[in-house]
């Protein structure tokens, strides 16, 4: 009974009628007066809660006022973050090609061939277009194809302009030529026959960035020099200088030898290394 009594109550006030009266306190007069039940204030109420919510979710997507709101970036924030992962992943290329660059720098310390990319890229060079006859208006002609040997790419983003034509050379080694530059053969240097004990000049002004004794080629020593260009001498029968020793073009750093399980009497094996790429000496040098 208690329990019917109850609901009985509830259907009342659902049913029941109500008014709410503005008045005059002064002269009881009526300014404004509302009609309204249980259900229809029920209703006004759940409309009032789907309006808010709908009208905060339309501020936080489409205005800027989000921003205010704790939680959200703010436009700069997000350009900033954007900015970051375009840089990130630009220094993760960068970083790659530093990694190829290093990793075939220490395959020419010890003395063994860089990695095959290298050969097959300056393979892809048209020998016969680089052998044609010269004529008196084909200096510009001259100039574009020594550019085309010298940066036949643009391989750990070095810049394509680089033309060390323009340094002047010492000969490191009076002799005879008998083994040339071939990337054909994996030979990437020449051979200069010479005078057992004769003197290894440095071919250009540079410093000393590894000098010690190899297996295969005995004692080497390598200088880097301006252009990121490095020169390499092998077989050496003594090395005069150390690793971090400034030179001087002209300047001896070593004593033809016979050293080295890859030589076959007295020489010197000479190498030109341009921006990690083997380029061939006598293009340069008058042996």
């Amino acid at each position: 009974m208690k329990q019917e009594k109850r609901w009985d109550k509830i259907k009342k006030i659902f049913r029941n009628p109500y008014r709410v009266v503005i008045f005059n306190d002064q002269n009881l007069h009526i300014i404004r007066q509302v009609r309204f039940n249980a259900k229809n204030f029920l209703g006004a109420i759940l409309l009032a809660i789907v309006f808010i919510i709908a009208s905060v979710t339309i501020i936080i997507a489409f205005t800027p006022l989000r921003e205010y709101i704790p939680g959200y970036p703010s436009s700069k924030m997000r350009h900033m973050l954007i900015r970051n992962v375009l840089v990130v992943d630009s220094l993760e290329q960068e970083a790659q090609r530093r990694d190829l660059y290093f990793k075939n720098f220490r395959l020419m310390l010890a003395g063994e061939s860089p990695a095959d990319t290298v050969i097959n890229h300056v393979a892809k060079i048209d020998k016969e277009k680089l052998l044609l006859t010269a004529t008196n208006q084909d200096s510009l002609f001259k100039e574009e194809i020594a550019a085309e040997k010298l940066n036949p790419s643009k391989t750990f983003g070095s810049p394509s302009t680089v033309n060390i034509s323009n340094l002047q050379f010492t000969c490191p080694a009076h002799g005879i030529v008998t083994s040339k530059h071939d990337l054909t053969i994996r030979h990437f240097g020449v051979d200069i026959v010479g005078k057992l004990n004769a003197p290894i000049s440095v071919a250009l002004d540079g410093t000393v960035i590894y000098a010690g004794l190899t297996t295969d080629t005995g004692n080497v020593i390598y200088v880097q020099h301006e252009s990121n260009l490095i020169t390499v001498y092998r077989h050496n029968a003594e090395l005069l200088k150390v690793q971090g020793d400034k030179v001087r073009a002209g300047e001896t750093i070593a004593v033809m030898g016979n050293t080295g399980k890859e030589t076959t009497g007295p020489h010197l094996h000479f190498e030109m290394w341009l921006n990690g790429l083997s380029i061939n000496p006598e293009e340069y040098i008058k042996f």
